[in-house]
């Protein structure tokens, strides 16, 4: 659905996006990571058309961006992270209006597309409403109802959440995990706020000064860069017997005990757990949990664009 060739887009002697290679398959919900000035609102400019690239070449919905600008502005829906409404219009009328300029020229069938999407939404009941009264979530929403008016298969959303409360974003968030479905559209969600590419992403691309660093799924991600696997054991009590035990273990490389947990650094979590609990089992004792420690995806980025790893 969107694919990319050594894209490039540079300003003077700046490069914004270096050689971006890109392959996103349709109907995925594929995030764009990486700090502001990483690159990602260049990225979507150049695969919307709305800026050319320096170099190299994608395709966005079967249309090339060079030989099919029109194509390609057709089929795809943006969310800009400052989006503009008309806020002395009601949300219908606002609806209506960029509806009429996606082309949609039959009066029923608008009518019936953005009541199906303002219900999606939750904004049906204040469809005459003037968007001057709205909240930032609000607006945030009706935008979302704006880029997706015209049914594109493409979707692009240019940091969703930002500068919302925590209840906005959520609500929002959980929107987004169901739009993909209901449009049946793919999704390329640019955004530096690790939650919303955590809980709404199957792969992330995590992007920095123009490169691409990794791609992959959060999973993925985390198992990259996270170097040695924790096991977490609580137990009711740690005796010296059971320390020695785990100790004594040989696939035990390293062993922290706080309080009445111990923390056994393994290579191999999924070999080493079944061991590690038959030897506390042996030493009698009483186990109430096993965790295997994972980083967080933010963990796991913060160290990846720290470090400047390139994949």
């Amino acid at each position: 659905m969107i694919d990319t060739q050594n894209l490039t887009r540079t300003f003077g002697n700046l490069t914004a996006v270096d050689n971006l290679n890109l392959q996103i398959e349709k109907g995925e919900v594929f995030g764009f990571l990486g700090p502001n000035g990483a690159g990602k609102t260049t990225t979507i400019r150049m695969l919307a058309c709305l800026i050319a690239p320096t170099k190299g070449d994608a395709t966005v919905a079967g249309y090339d961006i060079k030989k099919d600008p029109l194509k390609v502005r057709q089929s795809v829906g943006i969310l800009t992270e400052n989006p503009s409404l008309y806020e002395r219009l009601t949300a219908y009328e606002n609806m209506d209006f960029f509806a009429q300029a996606y082309g949609i020229t039959d009066a029923t069938e608008r009518q019936s597309r953005i009541q199906e999407l303002l219900e999606f939404f939750r904004l049906w009941e204040r469809r005459n409403d003037k968007v001057a009264g709205f909240s930032k979530g609000m607006k945030q929403k009706l935008a979302i109802v704006r880029a997706t008016v015209h049914r594109p298969p493409v979707l692009f959303l240019d940091e969703p959440t930002a500068g919302l409360d925590p209840e906005s974003a959520k609500e929002i968030r959980d929107m987004m995990a169901q739009l993909s479905e209901h449009e049946k559209c793919t999704i390329l969600l640019s955004t530096h706020h690790l939650e919303d590419a955590e809980k709404l992403c199957r792969r992330v691309l995590i992007m920095n000064k123009g490169k691409c660093l990794l791609v992959g799924t959060p999973d993925e991600l985390r198992q990259r860069i996270s170097g040695i696997p924790v096991i977490e054991v609580n137990l009711t009590e740690v005796t010296s017997k059971v320390l020695a035990a785990v100790n004594a273990t040989s696939m035990a490389q390293e062993v922290k005990q706080r309080q009445t947990t111990l923390l056994v650094s393994v290579k191999d979590a999924r070999l080493a757990t079944p061991e590690l609990v038959r030897a506390i089992v042996e030493a009698e004792g009483q186990i109430l949990s096993v965790n295997v420690l994972r980083p967080s995806l933010e963990e796991a980025y913060l160290k990846l664009v720290k470090g400047g790893e390139t994949q």
